[in-house]
């Protein structure tokens, strides 16, 4: 069935073109019905019969010359729609097909390609005119064709108005990918680009350089060959020369018309070998072409000189071209040309390297004026237009300049004589801090230690300390991301439970010696050392968690200095670097506050004065931080940050222990429980008679009020309740006062404190 209907189709193609076109139908090569009709075009005939005379009627001539490829080609599209409706891929729907002999001539394409857009199942051929052909039926849904570039461009420019598709199986026009102009078109070969990609690559690979070109004169031949001449110039490749053939002639013809061009070029070559082997003498001098076709001739250098009012030449040298050479033959000519350098003929005086023209006001270029380069510019030679920029990055240059310079990578290096000093006076502070544990673990159970807080509060201060001073390291050296992490972060931390410890000692000094009942229920209920402590410190703890998860330090170079890079710690958010230095600015307030109010305590033992004074100190030196840190620039940043941290940690580690070591050092005797106790009682005592006496003055003041204004019978009764309170508390302390052999009220401090 398949063989009886593949003759069918044969007998249909040469009938159908051995006679001229009657009908629509005879026109058609191969047709089959079916519910969904594929358009096909092939060049089944090499070309159209021309007419005898000039064409009378538009009517399509008969083709002539069989294709057996194109033909093939048919039956293979045939082939492979009987076997889509033979299976069951398309159920219940047949595909048919109606194919058209191109005759390889774009009129007869685009005939059918007329009958291909026509309405479907209309009893006439007939072709709408619509502005939206979205609801436009067609005679066919796709078309599979044609060979030929030339009649793909053409059919595709008609079939666009329907986007109907259009698979091509030979047309590899570069022009074709272009989805703008030909947005339905698909083809299963390369684009030409990559086949003449593919040309010029092996032409580089062979190693050739001069090159011919021989194309057909069609759209597909002279795309081609325009492609390929961009892409041989691209490449280095030179043409020779370009030979269009007329596009549809026989074997026959194209073989004599390429031998012809094959022996012009021979002819050709072998003349061009000829003459570049040609070589003749004249006067003893062999002259020849060079590899660039050059001869080698030179010239002769003469000088026309006035001698006794008679111009007269003289030929001064020869000129060799191969070597750039002067050939001088004697020394009179010598003499000549070392005259004509002393001989002055310009505008301007040459610019040295390092300077720039600059053009003046003239007209003339060569007339100009030299100036120097600025800083970051240079020129290395003679009389240049303008001077060239130095990458400011990493070099630079001065004035005048005929060189960049690389720039100097700078920071804050542990030899440089400030960072010693610093690490000198950190090394000292660590001492100072280990001296003072081992004095105050070796006089553990003196007063002056437990009045401290104990040696676990001590130790945790010193520790602090400790941190603070070997924090001051981070920031010396060559920064690394690490270092810069690590610095701030230490510091903030380790100072931030320093003074929270000293916060929680202010607190007890004022709760040991007050003598107000609602102010000792108040320190009471704040006085709660862990939770105070570990509550301050945490918070500090996730200020400096969320700064380094979210805008961490990073190492950064600083490249706005002319001739160096600072490298240096960019602290990543100030917001965070703020608020850091700001939350431990609000802890040293607090304990300054609570240390002012405990100034008066006893002057033996005194330590909220010496706890305020370190608190001044702190504030003094990073209210003066601020505006130092942010005017200063360049590798010593970090050391302002590094003399604040000392001075504000020399300030509190003196002023918080540095008394106390005094008293165990150069006071024993007062470092006694005795002499503890009788310090307290006096103090105490002192503040009794105090009392007294300020009760009496508001006893008189009250009995005047009470005169003056009888009639104020709520005023008297508060006036009362007062009177009764104070002079309660005036009669406690004047019995502890004489009961000399009484120690309750010593005790009783001594055991809060």
């Amino acid at each position: 069935m398949a063989l009886l209907m593949m003759l069918m189709t044969c007998f249909m193609a040469i009938f159908a073109h051995s006679q001229p076109c009657q009908t629509p139908d005879d026109f058609v090569a191969a047709t089959s019905p079916g519910h969904i009709m594929i358009g096909g075009l092939f060049a089944i005939h090499e070309k159209m019969l021309p007419s005898d005379n000039d064409p009378r009627r538009p009517e399509i001539q008969k083709c002539v010359g069989f294709e057996i490829s194109a033909f093939l080609q048919t039956l293979a599209m045939i082939h492979s729609i009987e076997m889509i409706n033979n299976s069951t891929l398309l159920s219940g729907v047949k595909l048919g097909y109606e194919i058209y002999d191109t005759c390889a001539e774009v009129t007869v394409a685009m005939a059918a390609a007329l009958r291909f857009l026509s309405k479907f199942n209309c009893s006439r051929e007939t072709l709408e005119f619509k502005c939206n052909y979205s609801s436009y039926l067609p005679r066919v849904k796709a078309v599979i064709g044609s060979g030929y570039s030339e009649i793909t461009i053409a059919v595709s420019r008609m079939l666009n108005l329907q986007l109907m598709p259009q698979v091509s199986y030979e047309s590899t026009a570069e022009i074709l990918s272009d989805k703008i102009r030909f947005p339905s078109f698909l083809r299963t070969v390369p684009s030409d680009f990559y086949q003449t990609k593919a040309m010029v690559h092996l032409i580089k690979k062979s190693g050739w350089n001069w090159i011919g070109i021989i194309t057909t004169d069609d759209d597909y031949g002279r795309l081609a060959l325009n492609t390929l001449a961009i892409q041989s110039e691209g490449n280095n490749v030179c043409i020779a020369f370009k030979e269009v053939l007329p596009a549809f002639l026989s074997d026959n013809t194209i073989e004599v018309k390429i031998n012809q061009i094959l022996e012009k070029i021979l002819a050709e070559a072998q003349l061009l070998d000829v003459l570049r082997n040609v070589t003749f003498t004249d006067g003893g001098n062999s002259f020849h072409f060079d590899a660039h076709g050059d001869m080698n001739t030179g010239y002769d250098v003469v000088l026309w000189k006035e001698i006794h009012g008679h111009m007269t030449i003289i030929n001064m040298a020869q000129y060799d071209l191969k070597n750039d050479v002067f050939i001088i033959t004697d020394q009179e000519t010598k003499n000549e040309f070392n005259n004509l350098k002393q001989i002055q003929s310009k505008c301007s005086k040459e610019c040295s390297p390092g300077q720039m023209k600059k053009t003046t006001k003239s007209q003339h270029i060569c007339c100009y004026e030299c100036v120097n380069c600025p800083e970051n510019h240079f020129s290395n030679q003679s009389d240049m237009d303008h001077c060239l920029l130095c990458n400011n990055e990493t070099h630079w240059a001065p004035v005048r300049s005929t060189m960049c310079f690389e720039k100097e990578v700078e920071y804050l290096n542990w030899t440089d004589p400030l960072a010693i000093l610093l690490l000198a006076l950190s090394f000292l502070g660590i001492v100072f801090v280990l001296a003072i544990g081992i004095l105050f673990t070796k006089n553990l159970n003196t007063p002056v230690v437990k009045s401290s807080g104990g040696l676990a509060i001590c130790y945790v201060i010193l520790l602090c300390h400790f941190l603070n001073f070997a924090s001051a390291s981070f920031f010396i050296g060559e920064p690394q991301d690490f270092t810069c992490k690590t610095r701030q972060t230490l510091f903030g931390v380790s100072f931030t439970l320093c003074v929270s410890c000293i916060l929680m000692k202010s607190l007890k000094i004022l709760l040991a010696f007050s003598f107000d009942p609602k102010l000792q229920n108040l320190l009471k209920c704040l006085y709660k050392p862990i939770p105070v402590i570990s509550t301050c410190t945490g918070i500090q703890v996730v200020i400096c968690t969320l700064w380094l998860v979210f805008a961490a330090p990073a190492v950064e170079e600083n490249i706005s200095l002319p001739r160096v890079i600072i490298l240096q710690c960019e602290e990543g958010s100030i917001l965070a670097f703020a608020a850091m230095l700001g939350y431990i600015a609000i802890l040293a307030f607090i304990c300054f506050l609570s240390a002012f109010k405990g100034r008066k305590l006893p002057e033996n033992y005194n330590e909220a004065k010496f706890i305020t004074f370190g608190m001044l100190i702190y504030f003094i030196a990073w209210i003066t931080f601020i505006p130092v840190y942010v005017t200063t620039f360049g590798k010593y940043l970090p050391a302002v940050e590094i003399i604040v941290i000392l001075i504000s940690n020399y300030g509190i580690l003196c002023c918080t222990f540095f008394p106390k070591c005094y008293v165990i050092l150069c006071k024993q005797e007062t470092n006694t429980k005795s002499a503890f106790l009788q310090m307290i009682y006096s103090y105490s005592s002192h503040s009794a008679d105090s009392l007294a006496v300020s009760h009496v003055s508001l006893d008189s003041t009250s009995s005047n009020m009470t005169t003056t204004n009888p009639s104020s019978s709520d005023k008297c009764a508060a006036w009362q309740r007062s009177k009764d309170l104070h002079a309660q508390a005036l009669a406690r302390m004047c019995r502890e006062k004489a009961t000399s052999g009484s120690k309750t009220l010593p005790r009783k401090r001594n055991s809060s404190i």
